[in-house]
């Protein structure tokens, strides 16, 4: 048996209605800011929880254009997670700060109890990374946020409808950014990216910065860029977007299986799993003995795993000016060393589960004899 990673044939097999949706836009000419766009934008503020939603071109650009409404640029500081994607730290450079690691705890996000520390007076933003489909503690991090006075830019790129206590990723800070990438639990056929915010100021910056600055088609106000989320990739979130509870309900079953099962295995570590946290595993992801080799096990039989990944964001090349070292961040260093994901999407069957599950289980019982 074979069990692939990526579910994109899939999702789209059966979607002749949407055809019939951009067969009938295409004529309209409505291609930038159009009339499927601000319907998109208002149902994914529902969706999410807050006010306002405004569309760009992709999750770095959420985050990059939620520092620069915020006024962060040149010389300042964000604090953000010392293992995540590079966007969370291409967006922080692009206007010019310097990001500033704090290492992760074995939920993979911010450990929230060293962040205070790393506040200094060049401190401008904190950007918190929900990452695989975790949350980062929000009800840890707003009151140090608030007692230092710094705005909060929420990285919920892989945590859309995550939750902590029943409020959503994303509404906890001043701007929530997600992203649209085709491999995200909601996505779109390109690059995509949301902002949302309950703060009107902030949103039209946020409409101005997408767009050039553009007040009207003849007045500038502010420098900014081309970073509109492309109408036709509204009218395919706008197909998806009444699926994406269902697809994290899925998500959620598969992993609970997947929690159930390999647990049973002293050779696996299942992370743990906070009460009151709505985990939408955008990744599956669990602690590995012998990683390596089992990740080369699976892939021999048919199971595409991953790792998410295998060297912190913290000690790449291109981060070698910030005069960090291995062992700065000893968790996330860890975490390199032994996570290792599984597919958990929605379009899994039973029997496709089982086999990754019966794959691990037969690599330790073959390398223990």
């Amino acid at each position: 048996m074979r069990v692939r990673y990526s579910y994109l044939p899939q999702q789209f097999a059966d979607c002749d209605d949407l055809w019939r949706d951009l067969k009938a836009f295409v004529p309209t000419g409505d291609f930038t800011l159009g009339k499927p766009l601000a319907e998109f934008e208002e149902r994914f503020a529902v969706l999410i929880g807050a006010r306002h939603a405004i569309g760009v071109n992709s999750g770095t650009d959420a985050l990059k254009l939620s520092l620069r409404a915020l006024g962060v640029g040149a010389g300042d500081e964000v604090i953000t997670a010392a293992n995540t994607f590079v966007a969370t730290v291409g967006a922080i450079a692009e206007v010019g700060a310097t990001p500033v690691f704090v290492d992760c705890d074995d939920t993979f996000c911010m450990d929230v109890s060293q962040l205070e520390a790393r506040i200094t007076k060049r401190t401008k933003a904190i950007m918190p990374v929900h990452f695989t489909g975790y949350m980062t503690d929000m009800r840890a991090v707003m009151p140090i946020a608030e007692r230092h006075k710094l705005p909060v830019v929420e990285d919920a790129c892989q945590a859309i409808l995550g939750a902590i206590a029943g409020r959503n990723a994303g509404t906890w800070g001043a701007a929530g950014a997600f992203s649209l990438h085709p491999l995200k639990n909601l996505n779109v056929w390109s690059d995509g990216g949301v902002i949302v915010t309950n703060d009107g100021e902030i949103a039209k910056q946020l409409r101005l910065q997408r767009n050039h600055g553009l007040a009207d088609r003849d007045t500038v106000v502010l420098l900014g860029c081309n970073s509109r989320l492309d109408t036709i990739q509204a009218v395919v979130g706008n197909w998806l977007l009444p699926k994406t509870k269902a697809i994290s309900d899925a998500r959620i079953a598969n992993a609970a299986f997947y929690d159930r099962e390999l647990s049973k295995l002293r050779q696996i570590r299942i992370p743990p799993r906070p009460a009151g946290m709505r985990i939408v595993y955008h990744l599956y992801v669990v602690f590995a003995e012998r990683r390596d080799e089992l990740l080369k096990f699976c892939h021999a039989h048919g199971v595409e795993a991953k790792v998410h990944y295998p060297v912190p964001i913290y000690r790449q090349p291109a981060l070698q000016r910030y005069g960090l070292k291995e062992g700065d961040f000893p968790v996330s260093d860890r975490h390199a060393k032994d996570v290792i994901s599984f597919p958990c999407d929605q379009h899994l069957s039973p029997a496709e589960m089982q086999y990754v599950v019966d794959t691990v289980a037969a690599f330790y019982a073959e390398s223990g004899r």
